[in-house]
This record gives C-alpha cells, structure tokens and sequence, in this order.
C-alpha cells in the first residue's frame, strides 16, 4: 500500500516501515495548530510552519526549533501505542482497517491539560487523575487491540534498548519491556505530549511559562480520534496517514 510521505511524496511500506497509533488534535483545531507551529511542521499535509517566538530564548540566543529537534521528527502526538514493525503476513492496509475499527468502538471525552517537566523535557500531560486514568485506559485498550499487528523488535535491538534504559528502569519496567518491546505501557504508560528535547532547568520554566499562559485558552483536549502516524524508513519523518475518530460509524 501506498501512502503519503512528510514532504507530501508517495512511498512504499517496506520491511523496515515502523506505524503508531498516537492521539492526534482534529485537523483545523486550536490545538493541532497550536502543536504544529511549535513543532515547525504539519506531519498531515508535509507543510512547514513558523514557530512562535518566546522572547526569553532570544535573549539566551534560543529559539523553539533549537530545543525540539527529537518531537519535531515524530510530529504533534500523544503516545498510545509505541512504533513497531508490522508483524510477519500483515499488509499496511490490514493495519488501516484494524485502526479504523478499533477506534469506531471508542468514546470520545474531554481531557483537562497543564504544561509541566516530566524530568529533563516539557510536555502536555492531563491535569488530572481521572484524566490520566482515562488516557492510561485507551492506551491499555490500543495495546492489546494492536499487538496481533506489531512485530516485537528483535533481539539485538532488545539487548540496545536494555542497555540504554536497564539502569532507569524498575524490575516491572524490564518485564515490561521483554513482553512488549517497551516499557511505559500498561500501569507504567503515562500520557503525554512532547515540547522539547531534554534541556536546562531555565529553559524548562521558560517553556512551561510560554504554554502555562497559553493552554487555558486552548482549552481541555477533544480525545475524540487517534491517528495512525508512519516512519516510512528509519530515521525518517513520521507521518500522519489516518485518522480514526472514534465512534465513527461510515
């Protein structure tokens, strides 16, 4: 199957193709633009944006883009289930219409939001328990509606992930990590939004400020949709290819 690329480009799902099933905003909404801008690009239409700029950063001789180059490759998402490879035998569009199904037996909800620190980066996360309890919900349910899709990364990128995390990780976090090829899911998953690399303490605050001011006229989140998003080659863009709104019944 054939599928738009970032620059807008068609390219092929290969063996090597990684998917995702992340919380994308509605297209057109305050926050999906809000998120795209400060990311500098649209990861729907390949569309690159102008980042807004925070005058505490250019004092610093900093801008936007210079503290989000990692989030800025995975586009304006919320994690629900992590990037794999497809399982052996399934096509990108097995992929597609499994997503679409799985995401017509959702609900929508509101999710009240905050900007914080979540160690050394800045994220959007829910503002509430209940609220991440909800989020840490769907993405349990995603999980094991996907698993059957998703190949588990092989060994030697099992031992590199081991090696790269062992030392953070708690026991469960390592069976986590053995039984899913990743360790934030299930009670350890922990929704959020990324707005920057790992940084410094005052750019921490600085971002935090900028966004602090910014969320309540945004407003809560619409979990109203999710998204199937596509590395197309390692080290690529992902992409945005799919929405799933939820309860959608076309």
């Amino acid at each position: 199957m054939t599928r738009r690329a970032w620059n807008g480009e068609a390219f092929e799902w290969t063996a090597e193709s990684r998917f995702a099933i992340y919380y994308a905003p509605s297209r057109g909404s305050a926050w999906w633009d809000a998120g795209c801008r400060w990311l500098a690009g649209d990861p729907e239409s390949g569309e690159a944006l102008e980042p807004p700029l925070l005058p505490a950063l250019a004092e610093r001789s900093l801008d936007v883009p210079s503290l989000s180059h990692a989030p800025r490759r995975y586009g304006w998402h919320g994690t629900l289930v992590a990037p794999a490879r497809r399982a052996i035998g399934i096509a990108g569009d097995d992929i597609v219409s499994h997503a679409r199904a799985w995401a017509r037996r959702q609900q929508p909800f509101e999710l009240p939001v905050e900007a914080a620190a979540l160690e050394r980066f800045v994220a959007i996360r829910p503002a509430t328990e209940g609220g991440a309890a909800a989020m840490q919900a769907l993405a349990a349910d995603a999980l094991h509606a996907f698993a059957p899709l998703r190949a588990m990364p092989s060994e030697q990128e099992q031992q590199e992930r081991r090696r790269r995390l062992g030392a953070a990780l708690s026991e469960r976090q390592r069976a986590l990590l053995d039984r899913w090829g990743y360790p934030y899911v299930l009670e350890e998953f922990r929704f959020h939004m990324t707005l920057s690399d790992s940084i410094d303490a005052q750019e921490r605050q600085v971002l935090i400020d900028w966004w602090s001011e910014h969320v309540p006229k945004l407003g809560p989140l619409s979990i109203e949709g999710a998204a199937l998003f596509v590395e197309p080659r390692a080290g690529e863009p992902f992409a945005l290819v799919a929405r799933l709104p939820f309860g959608d019944t076309q």
